[in-house]
């Protein structure tokens, strides 16, 4: 019984960051936010949320050990990836205002809170955003994104095996999938299942005829081929900056934007790989309001869901440049509890708490008291 158990506000006002989850904690990386300076360099913000007591914390700034020299940090950006292998995350690609796209690779240990830039070798990807990245065992998959250099949509998919920190472009057999950004994919699993994203109709470079597909491709990382797929007879409208997951084999996505239709998302759908279907899923509870360009984590039998923008609620509703920055923060639960159920109970009907245990009474207070991470936007019309 999915239910939409959390929705608290006040968190990182962040737009296409890049986000893990470790164990019960949830690490997000850079992103933006409108009105902020992005013309001058700074160092990405690290923001972790705790699933457990449901507040955010901020690292603090990394200063240099040998004095003058800067320290080695990835600069603020947007548009870029992060997974996790053993107790690394790896953070790729992306691009700020200011310097543009980048493909070095940088590595933060989640123990000591510490960023590296590992020696690579092999065929490194251009620099690029909007590109998907996902992992099988000690490798991280990339494929798709808006290359600087080529000035166009890729559809090439680059591998590291970070066992011997060797980048190599993959030779892949099959019908590839079209070039594209801000798509996702999504490891079940051997294969990757890529979904939606920006396209354009003529091929990999951008005329401003954008095409937003709405059918899966699988591609088998066995066999290192693109998988030719059956229709499927019910499918959700294409799209582009979603967030999507796995849970217990199959996929799911949430949310994203579709240029043609001017059209901001908030349904969730579920893919089957075996039965390769769709299936429009309702939980219940009060989801986000239709967003894009959010991040989506697993946590246990729980998706943690933050920021991302939204069509402003003000005048010009719907135009894609009247937008406004999320800091909120959503969790859906596979399998509530009772006592979730009870504490919602309690919530809702503004229940007498003065006869629970503290500790239920904490757990109700961190259900319901925002963070203080960002401010509240001030409306322009008070």
């Amino acid at each position: 019984m999915l239910r939409w158990t959390v929705h608290l506000e006040g968190g990182p006002r962040r737009v296409n960051h890049a986000a893990v989850a470790v164990g019960h904690r949830v690490y997000s990386f850079g992103g933006y936010c409108s009105g902020e300076d992005y013309e001058t360099l700074r160092q990405i913000d690290v923001h972790i949320f705790n699933a457990v007591s449901l507040r955010w914390t901020k690292l603090p700034p990394v200063r240099p050990t040998i004095r003058g020299q800067a320290p080695v940090v990835p600069y603020m950006r947007y548009g870029h990836s992060t997974v996790l292998i053993d107790d690394t995350v790896f953070l790729w690609g992306g691009r700020n205002d200011t310097e543009g796209a980048c493909n070095v690779l940088y590595a933060f240990d989640v123990n000591t809170h510490k960023w590296s830039t590992p020696r690579v070798s092999g065929t490194v990807p251009g620099a690029r955003d909007g590109h998907s990245a996902c992992v099988l065992g000690k490798i991280m998959y990339i494929f798709g994104g808006y290359e600087q250099l080529a000035d166009c949509f890729s559809n090439d998919i680059h591998k590291l095996d970070t066992s011997t920190m060797t980048w190599t472009l993959v030779c892949t057999k099959g019908n590839p999938a079209r070039w594209r950004d801000f798509h996702s994919a999504t490891m079940l699993d051997n294969q990757m299942y890529v979904f939606g994203g920006r396209a354009d109709r003529f091929g990999p470079f951008h005329s401003n005829n954008e095409i937003y597909c709405n059918r899966i491709r699988v591609f088998d990382t066995r066999t290192e081929a693109w998988l030719d797929c059956p229709p499927t007879p019910v499918l959700p409208e294409g799209r582009r900056s979603h967030s999507a997951f796995g849970y217990n084999g199959e996929l799911y996505i949430f949310g994203g934007y579709n240029a043609r239709l001017n059209r901001h998302f908030h349904d969730l759908w579920k893919f089957n790989p075996a039965s390769f279907t769709w299936k429009k899923i309702e939980p219940k509870g009060k989801g986000p309001c239709p967003r894009r360009r959010q991040c989506c984590c697993i946590v246990g039998d729980k998706i943690v869901l933050f920021g991302g923008t939204s069509p402003s609620p003000e005048e010009g509703l719907g135009d894609e440049f009247d937008l406004i920055d999320h800091s909120d923060l959503h969790i859906l639960d596979f399998s509530p509890s009772l006592k979730t159920l009870c504490k919602l109970a309690v919530i809702q009907y503004n229940l007498d708490q003065s006869c629970l245990p503290h500790d239920i009474r904490w757990e109700l207070n961190a259900m319901t008291t925002n963070s203080n991470i960002s401010r509240p936007i001030v409306s322009s019309h008070g």
